[in-house]
């Protein structure tokens, strides 16, 4: 007999339907599986047999055929676990097939029957909204995941047995229902706060600035200045994630099983720190069936990279294009994958190899030949695509023991909103977002400066030796310094703060 079951698999982050076919035909009893599928589905054949015997069904003594469909795109996962077992107790006449029909269902199995937790059902959930069928069977702990897409009917079960009552009626299970917006309130809350924070007064300001227009920044100080605290704190002030922007967050995190909330949904921007030792893969994207890599994982939020020179080379330099276009594409012989990779890069690191170069409490030990190879492992074109350099000095104990009350990071938040909102104004009908993401021509447009501002410019450009691209980037900042003024046009103050934020070009890098 044959029996038909519906699930979906995972291309990149995408979902797309399969059709599991399921044969019982005379012969040796054997299972064989088509269809391009890895080693852990390769392996379900035993998890199956367990599971079905061990939830009180019987296993076919026949040759059993199992069908992929379609059959020219390689399947991973476990996912394919339970529609597999309904398959074959459907082809068996255990399960009622017509009742699999009106059904997407989803889930790994244990030996004993129980339905385990899999990855990228919010992806599955949302394909599932434009499908025909619009009910879906999965494993209850991914019913809030699953739940988020309103338009699907979410049937959340425990074990193999439970979704075989369910299916023929025994079993009284209603959709499960997510008040998605007290979800989205409740997990909206940092635990940091930019108030734990004693000094670096003009870092913050520096990061506060580079938040409000959407730049990338490199903090240069000795260890223990604060670089990681202050990182750490940038996702506190950057504006709110919309339902739209965590949705996609989300969708990027379920694929690769690293939802940080048993909720399903992630409200608060991501922070990504991935390691200097981490692979060019890891860090872009990639692989056999290539997934996103940290790139992503940051998107719509922060990527830092501590330590910045430890990164190996090549690593650094593959951000380079996700970094000007907001997104990575990663090409194979048959397709190529585009995933998402709009972030704000956040990097630290030492002014040199022992960290304690022009640090007035201590000596640097390092000769001159080795802090200029020390800084050199940052290229110029990878430097050049982060608009804000600030220095991060030690902290005197005068600001550590000091009990004045630091601002915190909902008051630097409302001066980001009130800059942000004068730059959505401005671009609304050009598709981008903030200052940063200005094109050549925009910022001729939106950043035209006076007669004393371009002699000013003039002269920076001169006598520090900027690169064209760090020319575009000073005029977005001043751009930016004057939106959190409040300022229609740039003036010379806002033009030197943004110069200032330039200049370790010349002083670090050359």
């Amino acid at each position: 007999m044959l029996a038909k079951v519906y699930s979906f698999g995972l291309s990149g982050i995408e979902a797309y339907p399969i059709e599991i076919e399921v044969d019982i035909s005379n012969g040796l009893p054997a299972v064989t599986l088509v269809g391009l599928p890895d080693s852990a589905i390769r392996e379900s054949r035993e998890r199956v047999k367990s599971a079905i015997k061990n939830s009180g069904f019987s296993w076919p003594k026949e040759r059993i055929t199992i069908s992929l469909a379609p059959s020219d795109i390689n399947k991973e996962g476990a996912c394919f676990d339970l529609p597999i077992a309904l398959g074959i107790l459907a082809a068996t006449g255990q399960v009622d097939a017509e009742k699999l029909k009106h059904y997407l269902i989803l889930g790994e199995l244990s030996l004993d029957g129980t339905l385990r937790q899999t990855r990228g059902i919010l992806p599955i959930s949302i394909a599932a909204a434009k499908s025909n069928i619009k009910n879906l069977i999965i494993p209850i702990k991914n019913a809030p995941e699953a739940a988020i897409v309103s338009q699907v009917s979410v049937f959340a079960l425990k074990t193999l047995k439970e979704t075989v009552g369910f299916l023929h009626d025994q079993e009284i299970v209603n959709p499960f229902k997510l008040d998605l917006e007290n979800l989205f309130k409740v997990n909206a809350h940092y635990k940091l706060d930019f108030s734990e924070i004693r000094g670096q007064y003009l870092a913050k300001r520096a990061l506060e600035v580079a938040v409000a227009g959407g730049h990338n920044i490199a903090m240069i100080g000795p260890p223990g200045s604060g670089k990681t605290m202050l990182a750490k704190r940038i996702p506190t002030i950057m504006p709110d994630l919309t339902l739209e922007e965590a949705l996609e967050v989300t969708k990027i995190h379920s694929v690769i099983g690293a939802l940080p909330t048993r909720d399903g949904l992630m409200a608060i921007r991501p922070f990504r720190n991935p390691h200097h030792s981490i692979s060019d893969i890891a860090m872009v994207g990639g692989g056999s069936i290539p997934q996103p890599g940290e790139i992503s994982l940051a998107n719509c939020g922060v990527l830092f990279l501590d330590e910045l020179p430890e990164f190996n080379r090549d690593c650094l330099e593959a951000l380079r294009q996700p970094l000007e276009d907001g997104f990575i594409r990663v090409s194979r012989v048959k397709k190529s994958f585009t995933f998402p990779a709009s972030f704000m890069l956040v990097c630290a690191m030492n002014p040199c190899r022992c960290g304690r170069y022009n640090d007035l409490q201590s000596s640097c030990r390092c000769t001159p030949n080795q802090v200029h190879s020390y800084r050199s492992k940052i290229s110029g074109p990878l430097l050049d695509r982060i608009d804000i350099h600030i220095e991060v000095p030690a902290v005197r104990y005068q600001e550590l023991s000091s009990n004045l009350p630091a601002e915190s990071s909902a008051q630097i938040k409302e001066r980001v909103n009130k800059g942000r909102a004068i730059q959505r104004e401005r671009f609304k009908t050009d598709g981008i977002m903030c200052n940063a993401h200005m094109s050549h021509k925009q910022v001729r447009k939106f950043c035209a400066l006076g007669k004393e501002e371009n002699e000013l410019l003039k002269m920076a450009m001169s006598e520090l030796n900027f690169s064209a691209r760090a020319y575009d980037k000073i005029l977005k900042v001043s751009r930016t310094i004057a939106d959190l003024a409040g300022c229609e046009d740039i003036k010379t103050e806002h033009l030197s703060e943004a110069i200032q934020y330039r200049s370790l070009d010349r002083d670090f890098f050359v």
